[in-house]
């Protein structure tokens, strides 16, 4: 923190000019309530001493006045903004073992409900991509300032076919290039959901992860499920259940390697803090701002606590 006009901090001297007054006034009343009665009296008109309390107050006092008088300097911050045009981009697995039912109401629509919050709160300035995959990748929502969009498209059911990771990753390569430009590393980021590792595609997903590490993309990953997921298909005469465990190898492996963070969600309220996360680590820039309000604003919040406690307990403003 810094201060544009510095030398306004030598209003900070009224702070113990503000102590030595406060002295004073507690002596004078002492002096007063030894005027109009006998020291051996006074136990018994006055049942309690308010001891370290009395203080309290004062101490609130103090800090509004510090932080009052701080203000008068115009203190300035470093504060990270969200930079204009960063991109993210969703993947999200829609295959066929999205639809067990070990995270409520299912995995997918777990994801989705997840991932349309995020939608909503994402800062203004940021881009928002969406990409679906199973056995191929496709872009959904190209990346754009319409969040509304993005969520809307946002899918509701599962498809047949397997998990292809590397297809996945590819995609959303491309789509954060195109968003952002070879040239800014940072500036995308990628957060791919699946529930297992890949199960078709000639292409280990190793290789576009090596690739996003180069280009400055973090792919963040989420493993969405447990051990007992199980998909229960209908068929002519009854149905079919299939064992769908959560494989979390791959996804921790492609986090690893582009640097970005891997998450296991069980619950929609799990993965609603993964997207909170993913929130707090976007790309931000770094800028000067005078935080005067802010400094007077809790200097008002102070001074009122001070006044408050005082007159409950002391039937007096200071």
């Amino acid at each position: 923190m810094s201060f544009a006009s510095p030398w306004l901090l030598l209003f900070l001297l009224a702070v113990p000019l503000a102590i030595w007054g406060y002295a004073l006034l507690e002596r004078r009343r002492v002096r007063k309530a030894g005027s109009w009665s006998s020291a051996m009296l006074m136990p018994n008109m006055v049942p309690a001493s308010p001891g370290r309390r009395r203080y309290i107050p004062l101490a609130l006092f103090l800090i509004g006045l510090i932080l009052l008088l701080a203000g008068f300097a115009r203190p300035e911050a470093n504060i990270n903004i969200p930079r204009e045009g960063a991109t993210v981009v969703l993947a999200i697995d829609v295959s066929g073992s999205m639809a067990a039912k070990d995270v409520k109401p299912t995995r997918l629509l777990a994801a989705r409900a997840a991932a349309r919050q995020f939608a909503n709160d994402l800062p203004d300035k940021y881009k928002l991509a969406l990409i679906t995959f199973s056995s191929t990748a496709a872009v959904t929502v190209a990346e754009t300032y319409d969040h509304d969009r993005v969520a809307l498209a946002l899918p509701t059911k599962s498809k047949r076919g397997g998990t292809n990771l590397a297809a996945a990753i590819s995609k959303a390569i491309t789509v954060a290039e195109h968003a952002v430009g070879p040239t800014a590393p940072g500036a995308a980021a990628v957060l791919l959901l699946s529930d297992g590792n890949q199960t078709v595609g000639d292409i280990d997903p190793a290789v576009p992860s090596a690739k996003a590490r180069k280009l400055g993309i973090k792919v963040s990953t989420v493993s969405v499920g447990t051990a007992k997921g199980v998909v229960v298909t209908k068929i002519p005469g009854g149905e079919e259940v299939n064992q769908v465990p959560t494989a979390p190898a791959a996804l921790k492996s492609i986090a690893q390697i582009t640097g970005g963070q891997f998450s296991a969600a069980q619950t929609p309220e799990q993965l609603q803090q993964v997207y909170k996360d993913l929130d707090e680590n976007l790309v931000k820039d770094k800028k000067r701002r005078e935080i005067t309000v802010a400094a007077a604003g809790a200097a008002v919040v102070f001074l009122l606590a001070g006044a408050v406690l005082s007159g409950l307990w002391f039937r007096r403003l200071v």
